[in-house]
């Protein structure tokens, strides 16, 4: 009854949750039969079921902390488990608005001495000055 990730995502919370009602169900059982003395094979079944709902489990968290995160995206604040961790030091970093902010003085030098755009003249290949010619 092994079920892929990609398959149990594709199911509906409700389903996930009977699913995984079912499974721990079976590992009762399975456990009840591993002390009345059960075959080898529902003894090693138990790790397998086991698996299984840790799986489901992982898929049903996995669900609720997405739509939780498109809850809250656009909010001033998010729940702080809910946020992106990447690294410290690129949360503490600016943001590219604050980097991006100029002084007041800063603006107007800007404006009143923009940056200026210089081309040079290239001479034009024959004699020089001496006579000679260009020797490239």
């Amino acid at each position: 009854m092994k079920n892929s990730a990609y398959e149990l995502r594709q199911k509906s919370k409700a389903e996930l949750t009977q699913q995984l009602d079912e499974l721990k169900h079976e590992l009762n059982t399975l456990r009840v039969q591993k002390i009345a003395g059960g075959a080898a094979s529902k003894i090693i079944k138990i790790q397998k079921v086991r698996k299984d709902i840790a799986r489901v489990l992982t898929v049903i968290n996995a669900q609720t902390r997405h739509n939780l995160q498109l809850k809250y995206r656009g909010d001033k604040n998010m729940p702080i488990d809910l946020r992106y961790k990447k690294t410290r030091a690129i949360r503490r970093r600016l943001t590219t608005h604050e980097r991006n902010l100029k002084t007041e003085k800063q603006k107007k030098k800007d404006i009143h001495f923009p940056q200026r755009k210089y081309a040079l003249k290239v001479p034009t290949i024959g004699p020089d000055i001496d006579g000679a010619d260009y020797v490239s």
